[in-house]
């Protein structure tokens, strides 16, 4: 990574997100939009694969730009009993915007796969420079973290609750900013949810205990990645699932001697089962952890415009470089074959 020096200036950063707008606002509202279809598009390289379904670096045929196509293959959607969290995702990226999260541009069907057409962000994952880094200097995690509650209060001021933040789904774009994506397990939720989702690590006790949850269990998770990007391991894990439940429902941390006073102390305030205590869920809302003396010296306003400038930026090559992506073999299944479709019901937005 490059030191924060050669970063665009934050007038250039303004400059391209305001011309990016434009054309967000258009795909989001014309009625007159073209449908999109496979054929344009010329898909390059896998950047991401999943449990049913993989994303392609691709770039349009009618304007060049490049993009992230994420193709889902509609009987493992069905097979795997994510036909809602699906449809969620598409419906809550179709009415959010937000410069800290990918964009959806447009979604598609074939008879076999679903596809969604997103902001590729060349940056590569947090996941990735991390586990580089091993662990990150107090105020580099500070810096992602700060952007991360900006997203964080804005899905709840919508009533939507996140409930997958982990280092994998932080993108970092070519200026150094966070972009947050797959939004496969957000959730509309004005009061409280029962469903088992998210990943083990960062789990909040009340839904590992199938409690009724809420947007908490976001907050919850904020403190598990800002441990783990100041320590290089969340707080609580075991390769044994029950035993990481245990770990998480005991609630015991043990501190690295590093870690700054204030961090340690906001870490308490967030990983906390006692829900009428936890930073985030109290009266104040996010504006309690914003106020927090460990982020006393980020300025959330031009944190918010995009002014503050990124600790690291990531070295891109030109907007269709994915060299901050692992590779991944190629699949042989061809695109756009004809076949029976038994699910499209289930997909009628698409």
């Amino acid at each position: 990574m490059e030191d924060a020096s050669t970063l665009n200036s934050a007038e250039e950063d303004r400059e391209e997100v305001k011309q990016q707008q434009p054309l967000h606002q258009e795909k989001r509202n014309s009625d007159s939009q073209v449908q999109l279809k496979l054929e344009d598009f010329k898909l390059i390289r896998t950047v991401g694969t999943g449990s049913f379904g993989r994303v392609h670096l691709s770039q349009s045929k009618h304007n060049a730009r490049y993009y992230a196509i994420k193709v889902l293959k509609k009987s493992e959607v069905v097979r795997l009993k994510q036909v809602e969290h699906t449809n969620n995702e598409k419906h809550i990226l179709e009415t959010t915007t937000n410069p800290f999260m990918v964009n959806l541009w447009g979604t598609f069907q074939d008879d076999i796969n679903l596809y969604m057409v997103m902001d590729y962000v060349p940056g590569g994952e947090l996941f990735s420079i991390l586990r580089k880094a091993r662990r990150f200097p107090d105020h580099v995690a500070k810096f992602y973290a700060a952007e991360v509650v900006l997203v964080i209060e804005y899905l709840h001021s919508k009533n939507i609750i996140y409930r997958d933040l982990k280092p994998e789904n932080v993108l970092i774009d070519a200026n150094g900013h966070i972009k947050i994506t797959d939004f496969g397990f957000a959730k509309y939720v004005p009061d409280i949810t029962w469903t088992l989702c998210g990943t083990p690590d960062y789990l909040a006790p009340e839904v590992i205990q199938s409690k009724g949850y809420g947007k908490a269990v976001d907050w919850w998770s904020l403190g598990i990645l800002i441990f783990e990007m100041l320590a290089g391991h969340p707080p609580f894990f075991d390769d044994d699932h029950l035993k990481l439940y245990e770990k998480i429902i005991q609630g015991k941390l043990r501190w690295p001697p590093f870690f700054d006073p204030h961090a340690k102390d906001l870490l308490k305030r967030l990983l906390t089962s006692d829900l009428s205590r936890r930073f985030g869920n109290l009266k104040g809302g996010a504006q309690d952890i914003k106020e927090h003396a460990w982020f006393s010296t980020v300025d959330f306003t031009k944190l918010a415009n995009r002014q503050t400038k990124p600790p690291f930026v990531p070295k891109v090559q030109g907007e269709g470089d994915c060299s901050n992506f692992d590779k991944y073999p190629e699949t042989n299944e061809k695109y756009g074959v004809s076949g029976v479709d038994l699910y499209r019901e289930k997909f009628i937005d698409f």
